[in-house]
């Protein structure tokens, strides 16, 4: 286990190189000036597209513009806004968080190219039913030249949706805050067991497909924001008097870098925080990584900016607002310098640091609603990548492969998994970033057209 651990922490570290880092930050930051500033001009118009004013049942497509944003949001908003956040801290202190800000504001521009040409380019799967995502966008925008691009996003693609950091930190969180505690001796056959129960959960769901998981991610998703909202807030309220301080001390510390630990990155150690930051960003809300196109491809709508408007929702409200505040609960309450926790197991020192008897618990719910619903949305994913490259007939097979990955990631270390699925999302992103530069300009032209039509 040891050996498997260090060749996959050596993958992770070379597939984010400087060339990646280049292409999702250099590249968001194009989209961003290309577009004009999209995500801050139309952000009111993008709310009122979320709300439903411009809704047809007759548009084409598979569900509405909410579910298609709650379906991306299930799968974003989970283990990467507390497991990953706590592993940021506690390897790269304060100043990671505002390199995560960063990935989210390019990322937001990035969104919202990716899912307008997810509409733009919907291809039809070997059923012929209308489909969305970057594998169909390369083909039907680029031409069948472009193919192998599309091969690789979905060859990954179908390891990335893999479920193994939520399974596993949802594994921990059970272990910490519930079993140990409790006197329950923890070993294999109680990792076993929860894999089992989370087994059943999820075949109930999965086997159901889009409408049966966007349904439930539409329920799911805005009470367990609210519910972590009002947590964290109340933790704040508590420690009120450290929340500016430690608001100067993520952006000074995110140019000072005196809190990280690892090896040099770009000349330094600022190199490596913003690296770090980078990284969990993308692993939070996954711009530029290719998996939101797949949900977003699937809504109900003639108009491709209007989808990609509401998609660049998705990092203002999973990485600006929610990690924001996980980073904060475990600053001011002083766990990240207190304790050597890291992970899902931090965050839950944090809300038992501020909230003694109810804290954990309390936490221990949001994290396995947090879970749950992203084990719904990968799983789509996957079997898109799975039916893209070998037939809508054989994508069944993705979801029992799929539910297998959950036994493994409950008896497999946190650190093996988030390296492996690190390095698979940066291989999934150089497709998927390559394929939205080229197609820009038609996404540029498209937004004139779009502002013209409808006066915005």
């Amino acid at each position: 286990m040891e050996k498997l651990d260090q060749i996959v922490a050596s993958f992770s570290s070379l597939a984010w190189g400087l060339p990646l880092l280049i292409l999702l930050i250099g590249g968001g930051i194009y989209l961003l000036i290309r577009s004009q500033f999209i995500p801050f001009t139309l952000f009111s118009h993008a709310l009122k597209v979320l709300r439903g004013k411009y809704d047809d049942p007759n548009d084409p497509g598979e569900i509405s513009h909410f579910k298609a944003l709650t379906t991306a949001l299930s799968s974003t908003i989970g283990m990467g806004n507390i497991a990953g956040v706590a592993l940021a801290i506690a390897v790269g202190g304060p100043g990671a968080m505002f390199w995560m800000w960063v990935s989210a504001i390019v990322g937001m521009s990035t969104k919202f190219f990716t899912c307008t040409l997810a509409v733009m380019y919907r291809g039809k799967d070997s059923n012929g039913d209308l489909q969305g995502g970057p594998m169909y966008f390369i083909v039907e925008g680029l031409g069948k030249r472009w193919k192998p691009l599309a091969v690789m996003f979905s060859a990954f693609g179908m390891l990335g949706a893999l479920p193994v950091v939520n399974v596993n930190q949802l594994k921990q969180a059970v272990n910490d805050i519930l079993l140990i505690p409790n006197g329950v001796e923890v070993n294999v056959y109680s990792d076993l067991l929860i894999a089992a129960i989370l087994v059943v959960v999820t075949s109930i769901v999965i086997l159901g497909g889009i409408k049966r998981i966007s349904n439930i991610a539409s329920k799911l998703v805005p009470s367990m924001v609210l519910l972590y909202f009002i947590l964290v807030l109340i933790i704040l309220g508590m420690n009120y008097t450290e929340v500016p301080k430690y608001l100067l001390l993520i952006v000074t510390d995110a140019f000072e870098a005196n809190f990280i630990k690892g090896d040099a990155f770009l000349g330094g150690m600022l190199g490596a925080l913003i690296l770090l930051g980078i990284r969990r960003g993308a692993f939070s809300n996954e711009a530029g990584i290719g998996t939101a196109p797949m949900a977003h491809g699937a809504a109900k709508t003639k108009e491709p900016v209007r989808e990609g408007l509401v998609a660049m929702l998705g990092p203002a409200i999973d990485t600006l607002v929610v990690c924001t505040l996980t980073a904060l609960a475990i600053l001011v309450t002083g766990v990240w310098q207190s304790t050597s926790d890291n992970g899902v197991t931090l965050t839950a020192s944090a809300f038992e640091d501020a909230m003694p008897g109810i804290g954990a618990y309390a936490l221990m719910v949001c994290v396995f609603v947090f879970s749950i619903s992203s084990l719904f949305s990968y799983s789509y994913y996957g079997s898109k990548c799975m039916s893209f490259l070998f037939g809508t007939k054989h994508k069944h097979i993705y979801n029992y492969f799929y539910i297998l990955s959950i036994i493994l990631a409950a008896t497999t270390d946190f650190r093996t998994m988030i390296n492996l699925i690190d390095g698979v999302f940066a291989l999934m992103a150089i497709p998927t970033m390559t394929a939205t530069l080229i197609m820009a300009p038609r996404v540029v032209k498209e937004i004139k057209a779009y502002r013209k039509r409808f006066q915005v």
